[in-house]
């Protein structure tokens, strides 16, 4: 690895945002390649944690450059109204395993969707989706692994995946039904966490240069296990506790399969749609509240299961994950209003501007950074396209595509008209029989812990401090403006 060159300041000839990406797509970590070009990992071994112990000098190094050469230079500002405004755009943090362009969407360490799609390995022998373990891979080193690195890691998380039994009776006995699915999750990462190996560490005395080593370590088996634990909660809550032995799962050796089998489901296809559902949920970048909560709460050096179980409680909002949950409702409740009618654009847009006559939004449209459509929405739709082009509902989203758009700018109240990940995601899932929405979430969950849990490694590694941004009141901003005058 080596420091990107910056051959002129970054303010002198373009935006800070085109200054970052072409960073990013350097990656500061590994020189630019072309397109399906040898791996820097290739020749390395294949034990994930020496792998990684191999990336931490020099990043460390290229951190401590940057800091002393543009320490004082200003990323971004804070007006009042992003202030007020939840800190929409404010540049004040970094984030290593993925970064959300405005423009061009999620790259994962400078990889495209559709380029992961293409250089990730994938299932033996005819797998045509990412393993998500090799996304973790990528987003723990910055490199596109082998097979061989894969199958090794693959083999250690097999090893951690059993879930202890008594966590699992404790899950057993929740109130399954008055109990929110993410409730039950979050409350089972916190079970786990008596078996921390940083938190042992810590009360230890551990050096905090070894820190990213334990957290590492609960990294992998929290991410190993969260396929048990989020079956374990379906079968409970939807399927009266009938559980598939994890001793039973036979050749399901990859993180997506394994939680296809121990959900009850055996289409091969169905397979494919958990790789690539938990490869497209994984990460993007580090201000969205999940992201953002796992790094503040690690941040005090709690463990990565408290602090992935904080990130789980954010996730839950319906303003962030369970958002995919509210779309399926709407679009049901649409087809339903639709009935005999014809799924003309005519009739569509009258329906879609009667949801806003009465008041709510159009839920899966629009992004807080995205300018375009998802292309997590893009990559699901292709999916459709191949394995089920046409399912009834898959049409009315296609359709939506074509009609939702135009409605929103005729609005004129939002910036993206665009389709996001959420209005996609609940239709293929109960196109192959997971039709209880309030789950969502949980699939959700078990996919973001590969990017939240990555990216924890590295503020340990990279030895990041506690988070404490300063806060004012307003009091204290009518004062401060009052006495300085106003910018004609």
């Amino acid at each position: 690895m080596q420091l990107a060159r910056l051959s002129r300041p970054f303010w002198r000839g373009g935006t800070f945002r085109t200054w970052a990406t072409r960073c990013w797509r350097r990656s500061w970590v590994n020189e630019a390649r072309p397109l399906g070009a040898m791996s820097p990992s290739a020749g390395a071994g294949t034990n994930l944690k020496e792998v990684f112990r191999e990336k931490i000098e020099p990043m460390h190094k290229q951190v401590v450059e940057l800091r002393e050469k543009y320490g004082e230079e200003v990323l971004g500002t804070c007006t009042v109204s992003q202030a007020y405004g939840g800190m929409r755009s404010v540049k004040c943090m970094t984030y290593e395993t993925s970064l959300l362009d405005p423009e061009e969407g999620i790259r994962f360490r400078g990889y495209s969707i559709p380029e992961c799609q293409k250089l990730l390995p994938k299932a033996k022998p005819d797998g045509a989706e990412p393993l998500p373990e090799s996304l973790f891979w990528l987003l723990l080193t910055g490199d596109v692994p082998t097979d061989a690195q894969v199958a090794q890691l693959q083999e250690d998380m097999r090893e951690r995946a059993r879930v202890p039994a008594d966590v699992l009776k404790i899950l057993d006995s929740m109130p399954h039904e008055q109990l929110h699915p993410m409730s039950q999750f979050a409350a089972a990462i916190n079970l786990l966490q008596r078996e921390s190996a940083m938190a042992a560490a810590y009360a230890n005395g551990a050096n905090k240069s070894s820190y990213w080593e334990h957290c590492l370590e609960d990294a992998l088996t929290l991410i190993a296990r969260l396929p048990e634990v989020a079956a374990r909660i379906y079968r409970n809550t939807f399927h009266g506790g009938k559980h598939v032995p994890p001793g039973q799962l036979g050749d399901a050796h990859d993180m997506g399969k394994r939680l296809a089998r121990l959900l009850g489901f055996e289409s091969p296809e169905f397979d494919e749609l958990m790789r690539l559902y938990l490869v497209i949920h994984a990460d993007h970048e580090g201000g969205n509240v999940s992201a953002h909560a796992v790094r503040l709460v690690g941040s005090a050096l709690s463990d990565p299961y408290m602090a992935f179980a904080a990130g789980m409680n954010g996730l839950a909002g319906p303003l962030h994950g369970l958002a995919n949950q509210e779309v399926l409702r709407w679009l049901v409740q649409l087809r339903q209003r639709l009935g005999d009618r014809p799924m003309t654009t005519e009739n569509l847009t009258e329906l879609c501007w009667q949801t806003l006559n009465e008041g709510h939004v159009i839920p899966g449209f629009g992004h807080a950074v995205l300018r375009k459509t998802d292309p997590r929405y893009t990559a699901q739709r292709q999916f459709a396209l191949k394995h089920l082009p046409h399912d009834d509902m898959f049409q009315l989203v296609s359709k939506l595509y074509e009609v939702v758009p135009q409605v929103l700018e005729a609005q004129g109240k939002v910036k993206n008209p665009w389709p996001n990940v959420d209005q996609h995601s609940g239709v293929l899932l109960q196109y192959y029989g997971l039709r209880e929405s309030q789950y969502y979430t949980v699939l959700f969950g078990v996919s973001r812990s590969l990017g939240t849990l990555a990216s924890l490694v590295w503020d340990r590694a990279l030895g990041l401090p506690l988070e404490r941004p300063k806060s004012v009141t307003t009091e204290w901003i009518r004062e401060h403006f009052h006495k300085q005058p106003m910018k004609a």
